[in-house]
């Protein structure tokens, strides 16, 4: 671990994070919420918001793809989208659904969102982000795709989606 310049879950906790949030919007498969936990953990990113009927730990599922991260990463669990959404808000989060819609910003451009703190909202595996709660966020952000198919699961949308505001994040950070 030491080679690896692994963090401890105490370590980890004590890190400063990347001002970046997940919520999870009613996601049916505790597998993609354990393979998010994952991904949060390795960005370093502030917390998972999880909603509805997602999945939380304890959960066999969850541990299985989460590999002990969802030890490290804090979470917190809302009964509606909606109140995770006022609780961000308040906190000063810019706030951002991930959904293919007309008017969305392309994740290439993800720096012109300009948020100190950004939060990404992650919808359902078949019915995706609730319209009614895209019309409270700031924006939704699209990961462009090129092929036959125009959706990915949500394991992998959250790994793309929140290493571009990572890394966005690091690059405010150097200016």
């Amino acid at each position: 671990m030491e080679e690896l310049n692994r963090k401890s879950v105490d370590e980890f906790k004590e890190s400063e994070k990347n001002p970046v949030i997940a919520v999870l919007e009613n996601i049916r498969s505790a597998y993609n919420v354990g393979s998010v936990f994952r991904t949060a953990d390795a960005f370093l990113i502030e917390s998972i918001f999880m909603t509805g009927y997602t999945a939380r730990p304890p959960h066999k599922e969850i541990t299985k793809t989460a590999l002990g991260a969802q030890d490290s990463v804090d979470w917190s669990y809302f009964e509606t989208t909606k109140e995770a959404i006022e609780h961000l808000k308040k906190d000063g989060y810019k706030v951002f659904a991930v959904e293919q819609v007309s008017d969305s910003i392309s994740l290439e451009n993800i720096a012109d969102l300009s948020a100190d703190k950004i939060a990404f909202i992650f919808g359902n595996e078949v019915s995706g982000v609730e319209e009614e709660i895209i019309s409270l966020c700031d924006g939704c952000v699209e990961i462009p795709q090129f092929g036959m198919k125009h959706s990915l699961n949500i394991s992998v949308a959250a790994g793309i989606v929140l290493w571009e505001a990572v890394k966005s994040s690091l690059t405010l950070k150097e200016k």
